[in-house]
């Protein structure tokens, strides 16, 4: 039984481990907001820069700030409450992309430390069985209460860095939404002047 608790650490471990680099890859600055569809983005002043503008968003389409600023452009004939409603549709289902798998991070954050725990209680129990059957040698004793408190700080080390990991994934895709919120209302209203007011 210890063994299997210790099996199932060791998978929870590689699970923690792929999500924890695939999110770091895939939240990474450059990847979500391309510098070139930010710069193209600040320097779109009127509606024909448009076409410029959706080049390069069309050649970076794997980036959500580009698939939301094509959105914005596709809807441009549309008013402008109707485009920000369709845009905010559009980037709620961005931001879900963006934290894929970050929810894995945080079962684990729970349960390694509770697989831990059942592996240390194993563990003592098989010590005290043991010693109900006759074997008291304090050096057997210490030997299997170190055994089954390698179950919890495994436990620990498995959920420490996926805490870790999931709290700063979480805050940079909440930094990114307001930047990409920011820079699409920007955008907007240079595209609606006579809409501003309202």
């Amino acid at each position: 039984m210890h063994t299997f608790i210790l099996f199932l650490l060791g998978v929870t471990s590689v699970i923690s481990l792929a999500f924890i680099i695939d999110r770091g890859l895939a939240l990474r600055r450059n990847v979500i907001l391309p510098p070139p569809v930010v710069d193209s983005l600040e320097r779109c002043q009127t509606r024909s820069d448009v076409n410029t503008l959706l080049r390069f968003c069309q050649q970076h389409e794997h980036a959500p700030l580009a698939r939301l600023t094509t959105a914005a452009i596709e809807h441009l004939e549309w008013a402008k409450p109707d485009n920000v409603e369709a845009l905010q549709t559009r980037a709620r289902h961005e931001v879900s992309r963006m934290e894929r798998g970050m929810v894995v991070l945080e079962i684990i954050t729970g349960i390694a430390p509770l697989l831990g725990l059942v592996g240390t209680v194993v563990g003592l129990i098989d010590i005290f069985g043991t010693m109900a059957g006759g074997e008291t040698e304090a050096a057997a004793f210490a030997k299997g209460i170190s055994t089954a408190l390698w179950a919890t700080l495994s436990g620990l080390s498995i959920a420490i860095p996926s805490l870790v990991a999931w709290s700063i994934y979480n805050k940079r895709v909440e930094t990114f939404a307001i930047e990409m919120e920011t820079q699409l209302d920007t955008f907007l209203r240079r595209q609606y002047p006579n809409e501003n007011a309202n």
